[in-house]
């Protein structure tokens, strides 16, 4: 995702985290927790999205998904990658090392999932051969993390709403036409006013303002910034493929959440018990991180892939695939 000329420099990074928690607070707002100038933040902030670098977007938490483990004929990894990428119901598709070449994961209720396994993924172009994990349990969900940029209390004066952990989902509530509509036009564009969004839903801006906030509040609509972790200092990724006694994975699980690096981790159905995805400063750091951690003890195996493209990260296309819509 990375667009700008420039690395991020410590206030960029800070203001990106900041939209992490609250991808729609004012720069102002944004400024006074910083405690930096609310010029120099609009301006910054401003130039982070403008390029692409950083997209804030809506979204919703949605109910059972699946992890994919894949591989392709080599000549056909981008295409099938992108192919996954461009579902409606994916989160994320990432391309790497060792034994499989692709995962993502995918939206899909029970009901569903022979239609997925049997019907839909076979036709996916270059697809040699495929494991479907469904997510038992949520330890964090790529919504929760945060890059450690931020001070707690920074963090927390930045959390207008309560958080939605994946501990708590959502209440499953049926949403209104016009809150469908809302949904759909931040998913697009997650710092559209409420002014834009009063005149392309044909509501009052009062209106507009008690149904975001209602479903904000109630963990129905997320609002936050997706970003490379390489522009936040974190240029190593990794999937985490972990095999382990079934009474060590709550634990391991929630020893991983310990660690700012964790990006995502859950417990999944399948060969392995845990996936996590990792983003860290460099290799030496993630060969700590796998071999000293307090969890290593309690696990049995773990098969590190290293990320090397993501056509997909939090539900949000690569900038160049977005190019090509």
């Amino acid at each position: 995702m990375e667009r700008i000329e420039s690395r991020p420099d410590e206030l960029d990074q800070r203001i990106i985290a900041a939209l992490q928690v609250d991808g729609r607070a004012s720069w102002r707002r944004i400024a006074k927790v910083l405690r930096e100038p609310e010029r120099t933040v609009a301006r910054r902030g401003a130039r982070l999205l403008s390029t692409g670098s950083v997209a804030v977007r809506g979204f919703a938490l949605r109910g059972e998904m699946v992890v994919l483990r894949l591989n392709c004929a080599p000549s056909a990894l981008r295409v099938a990658a992108t192919t996954l990428a461009r579902r409606s119901d994916t989160t994320f598709t990432y391309l790497m090392t060792g034994a499989a070449d692709c995962a993502a994961e995918i939206s899909c209720p029970s009901p569903r999932l022979a239609a997925l396994v049997l019907d839909e993924l076979p036709g996916t172009p270059g697809l040699v051969a495929s494991s479907t994990n469904p997510v038992l349990r949520y330890f964090r969900g790529v919504h929760e993390w945060q890059p450690g940029l931020l001070s707690a209390d920074e963090a927390a004066d930045m959390a207008e709403f309560p958080p939605v952990t994946t501990y708590a989902p959502p209440p499953d509530q049926p949403r209104s036409p016009e809150e469908r509509q809302l949904v759909r036009l931040l998913t697009e564009d997650g710092r559209r006013t409420n002014e834009e969004l009063a005149v392309l839903t044909r509501l009052s801006e009062p209106t507009v303002r008690r149904r975001i906030d209602t479903m904000r509040r109630e963990g129905r609509l997320l609002v936050r910034a997706v970003v490379d972790p390489a522009l936040l200092g974190l240029p190593v990724e990794a999937l985490l493929w972990m095999k382990m006694s079934p009474r060590y994975i709550d634990l391991v699980g929630e020893s991983l959440l310990d660690s700012n690096f964790v990006r995502y981790a859950v417990a999944t159905a399948g060969e392995y018990q845990i996936l996590v995805h990792v983003a860290i400063t460099d290799t030496g750091a993630l060969h700590e991180f796998i071999t000293t951690a307090p969890w290593a003890e309690y696990v049995d195996v773990v098969e590190t892939s290293m990320i090397i493209d993501a056509p997909k990260r939090t539900g949000v296309l690569h900038p160049s695939l977005r190019d090509e819509q």
